[in-house]
């Protein structure tokens, strides 16, 4: 979705406020150059705090404050945390889970699946919509927030599963075949008699029911997107906060929703993006993450929600609220939202911080955010709507991440599939090459010059084979452990693995174990033997030092190569790197920069067809850089005016501050 100009705000709940200061709020915004608020989400208690009594007092102060002082206002639907009252209706209001009966108390607690749930929520949204969709200051709406199956498996659930099983076996013979059940004497006789999932020993049927759960999501979504849609104006937009697996921060694809599929409905992708700051702070979870979200839609996205203050030890160095923006922005992105814009008085997150904190005055980090706010209305135009041609992609899937969450790797058997993801995608950032994510059902494959695939542990047969044909054709894939290993319904191959791919990877293997004290290796290990492939690396092991630890193969025109192990980043970045001399990997749209010094460099096409590149120091050291790439302009750097748009000559250097961000634009194709 293209902007007219970059969304810059926060979060705004003036129900939480301990005194009435709309407006001094809404001034101190404006003077930072905050233009939008997102409000409304979380307070369906106080828009309706008894079962059909409503008062929109705190939502009418907002929206009149906010268009009296020219701010946007994005919408959220009230409906991930529900009203003390609504939970005594029906006992199947909060989800029965794998740990029990949900109590009241947390958000996030309830069934999707309850009938009196989505009847109730209809009326809030319904009742809401009428309220606001013909405000002028209202620019969209967020479906929600950050919506999981949260582990529904109630018995309503439950049989909504044996109907969605009936659909994919009218025989029941084939599902128990399929699925394995005459181990232990799991074999379902009748429908009728399908056991409780919950105590399942059987990973194919558990995956099955996630596959199922991660359903009964993008149905959720797609059932308020018709009611939003019945009252949103043409121009306003749907779009959702969608999360990540949590790692203490915002990590990889989230195991509880199908982004991809529920996203389809929606005008324009969103998520949140939480990570470590401080001297933690390294742009991985802003590429990885960011990644993902704009390749849901293949455009650009929305950051709804990112820390200003955050957590305790999210607090962040002078200069890296600024970079963190940039590197949004410079990943896709046309919005850069906190969350949020005060710290709260009271409850589970009064300790993590907005931008304000508890006694509302100016602080760093407001100074902060009102020089992004400054840059952004000066140079905005230059950086909104960037359009990316990346020539690498990683397959994420879902399915193989829930399989290898039954069947985890690692010695101390908690390793996930997002760690392997992760591996990659954080040694493609240090060698500056960008990526997209693509499905593991992905037909066309072509566009790409190097396609990786971690870890895909589950996938159909036609994908497999359309990796071969990709092959042939003259692509290249680096893959690993794990992958071809199972079919879509975690069944493994009754074949030498890896399935089908051994074709054009040129290996085999029948036995694999834990690496331990194997220098370089960690989580898994797979004891390769080479067909037609080279040998890059084996492994340093009196015993299984005669098999491969990675190997490339020639196959057709193209080349694949297979990593049998997770080694440490260091390895992969020179396994990637060998792969792209092999191949003579040249991207015109991508400068041949490696991460120098930990400037990371990121790029796109903005609106004019001008290339823009953003020169990211995630470091406290001052780095100058040398412009390889013809004449450009300075739009923003700490040691420059942006204002002034200094022009820079090719080979001129230019300079970083410690946890700077410096911005070029280039005219025309520069390369």
């Amino acid at each position: 979705m293209k902007v007219d100009r970059l969304l810059f705000g926060a979060a705004y709940y003036d129900e939480y406020m301990p005194y009435d200061r709309i407006d001094k709020d809404m001034e101190m915004m404006v003077a930072a150059g905050i233009n939008t608020i997102r409000i409304a989400e979380s307070t369906w208690s106080t828009w309706e705090p008894e079962e059909g009594v409503y008062d929109f007092t705190h939502l009418d102060r907002m929206l009149d404050a906010a268009e009296s002082h020219g701010i946007s206002v994005i919408i959220g639907t009230p409906t991930y945390a529900i009203p003390s009252w609504l939970a005594k209706k029906a006992d199947d209001i909060l989800a029965l889970t794998h740990n029990g009966q949900n109590t009241y108390g947390p958000r996030q607690n309830m069934d999707l699946t309850s009938p009196i749930y989505r009847e109730y929520a209809e009326r809030i949204i319904r009742k809401l919509m009428e309220k606001v969709a013909d405000r002028k200051c209202v620019i969209g709406y967020q479906i929600d927030n950050e919506t999981h199956h949260y582990d529904t498996c109630g018995p309503r659930a439950q049989a909504m599963f044996v109907e969605y099983l009936k659909e994919r076996f009218p025989d029941i013979n084939e599902f128990n075949h399929e699925f394995g059940l005459d181990y232990w004497s799991n074999r379902v006789d009748n429908w009728d008699n399908f056991p409780d999932i919950r105590q399942t020993i059987n990973a194919s049927i558990g995956a099955e029911y996630q596959k199922f759960q991660r359903k009964i999501v993008t149905d959720f979504f797609n059932w308020q997107i018709e009611i939003v849609s019945e009252y949103k104006r043409p121009k306003q937009f749907i779009t959702h906060n969608f999360d990540f697996e949590w790692h203490n921060y915002s990590y990889g694809m989230h195991p509880d929703v199908d982004q991809r599929e529920a996203s389809k409905n929606m005008t324009v992708a969103g998520c949140d993006i939480y990570h470590p700051s401080q001297d933690g702070l390294t742009g991985y979870e802003v590429t990885a993450c960011g990644n993902i979200i704009r390749s849901l839609k293949d455009d650009n996205y929305l950051i709804l929600e990112t820390e200003a203050q955050g957590n305790i030890e999210w607090l962040p160095y002078p200069g890296q609220l600024r970079l963190n923006a940039y590197s949004h922005i410079g990943n896709g992105a046309n919005s850069v939202m906190y969350w949020h814009w005060h710290s709260i008085h009271n409850a589970i997150e009064s300790y993590w911080k907005g931008i304000l904190s508890h006694d509302f005055s100016e602080n760093e980090s407001y100074r902060e955010v009102a020089c992004i706010g400054y840059e952004f209305n000066s140079i905005g135009d230059k950086i909104k709507n960037l359009k990316k041609n990346n020539k690498v992609a990683i397959v994420l899937d879902n399915n193989s991440l829930t399989g290898m969450s039954y069947f985890p790797t690692g010695t101390n058997g908690k390793s996930s599939y997002n760690a392997v993801f992760r591996a990659f995608s954080d040694a493609l950032c240090d060698m500056n090459i960008e990526y997209d994510v693509i499905p593991a059902d992905r037909k066309h494959l072509n566009k790409y010059s190097i396609v990786i695939i971690p870890a895909l542990y589950s996938a159909k047969e036609a994908f497999l084979l359309s990796l071969n044909k990709y092959v042939e054709d003259g692509g290249n894939i680096i893959t690993t452990f794990k992958s071809g290993f199972a079919d879509e319904n975690l069944k493994i191959h009754y074949d030498v693995q890896p399935h089908i791919i051994k074709n054009c990877l040129g290996i085999h293997y029948d036995q694999f174990t834990y690496p331990k004290d194997v220098p370089g290796c960690s989580e898994w290990m797979e004891l390769v033997t080479c067909d037609t492939a080279e040998e890059i690396l084996h492994y340093d092991h009196k015993y299984w030092g005669k098999y491969s630890a990675a190997t490339i193969n020639s196959f057709g025109n193209g080349n694949a190569m297979y990593i049998a192990t997770l080694p440490d980043g260091a390895i992969i970045k020179e396994l990637i790197r060998l792969m792209m001399d092999r191949i003579d990997f040249y991207d015109p749209d991508k400068l041949p920069f490696e991460r120098h010094k930990k400037v990371t460099v990121k790029q796109g096409i903005n609106d004019s067809g001008n290339h823009v590149l953003f020169f990211l120091n995630y470091s406290d050291d001052e780095v100058w850089m040398s412009n390889i790439a013809g004449e450009a302009v300075i739009l923003t750097g700490r040691a420059y005016d942006s204002d002034a748009k200094t022009p820079l000559k090719q080979g001129e250097e230019f300079l970083l501050l410690p946890w700077d961000a410096v911005v070029l634009e280039y005219s025309g194709n520069s390369e």
